[in-house]
């Protein structure tokens, strides 16, 4: 078993695990750290805890200090940088004339390397664009290609559901995703009802799959035929947000019964 703290570099970001070797650190601190691309700066959003060796990705590497004030200011100013090195990088794009679209800006701590993330159609040949930011920023550039579920959880966003987006406030990783869960949880098919603003499928399709799994075993099945007070009646429709039924009775309109009622009758 191994000590470990969990940082994120980024809000909602991926979590990484670092030995935090004798000091004394606790969720929400921020720290610095080694990692492939250098010195970075991060919050810790897992506390002391014990891993088995399966769930580490070797080597371990130690966490360096807890971020002084020094370092905050620092990492601030970076934020400022990646602003700027953003309006530089649009511009260089146009003079090149390439079809991309930069998506964000990160300066390592260290600033050994800015990344420019960016979405295109297809293959980019922006070798010369790499020389001309490297001739302006004097460090190493790195353009990385990145698809539309990484650009929404970069930008951020209201979903269909009026709420900012879940990848960019608390899903760290992308989930495998299938029509069959929109499904599965009775949900209507039309493409603009079950997509992100990435155009891809909702990612509450995934994570909400079993607590629908859950509801619909508490509910009657559409088609089957129901013993209510007014007599016998056929299910037509069912809403498991509501937890209630639409109950076909043989009249003009339908009858929507909360399922929660459906304890005094017998289910067929």
């Amino acid at each position: 078993m191994n000590t470990v703290v969990g940082v994120s570099f980024k809000k909602a970001g991926k979590i990484y695990y670092f030995d935090p070797g004798e000091l004394e650190i606790e969720t929400g601190d921020y720290i610095i750290v080694e990692t492939a691309r250098g010195i970075e700066y991060a919050e810790v959003v897992v506390g002391k805890k014990e891993i088995s060796d399966d769930e580490i990705v070797a080597p371990l590497k130690d966490v360096i200090r807890k971020a002084t004030l020094k370092d905050r200011d620092k990492y601030e100013k970076n934020l400022e940088l990646e602003e700027k090195a953003y309006d530089i990088c649009l511009k260089k794009i146009a003079n090149h004339n390439l079809p991309m679209k930069l998506i964000d800006v990160e300066y390592t701590f260290d600033h050994n390397k800015i990344i420019f993330y960016f979405t295109a159609d297809g293959r980019v040949d922006f070798r010369e664009l790499v020389k001309d930011l490297a001739s302006v920023f004097k460090t190493r550039i790195e353009l990385r290609q990145i698809g539309v579920r990484d650009e929404a959880k970069m930008l951020g966003g209201l979903g269909p559901c009026g709420l900012p987006i879940c990848c960019a406030t608390f899903l760290r990783d992308f989930q495998p995703i299938s029509i069959k869960m929109a499904k599965k949880q009775d949900l209507s098919l039309n493409p603009s009802k079950i997509s992100g603003l990435c155009g891809r499928l909702m990612c509450c399709l995934r994570y909400e799959a079993q607590t629908y799994k859950y509801l619909k075993k508490l509910m009657p099945n559409i088609g089957e035929k129901i013993e209510l007070e007014m007599g016998k009646g056929k299910v037509v429709d069912r809403n498991l947000v509501k937890h209630t039924v639409e109950v076909d009775i043989g009249t003009d309109e339908n009858l929507e019964v909360d399922v929660d009622d459906l304890d005094e009758y017998d289910l067929n």
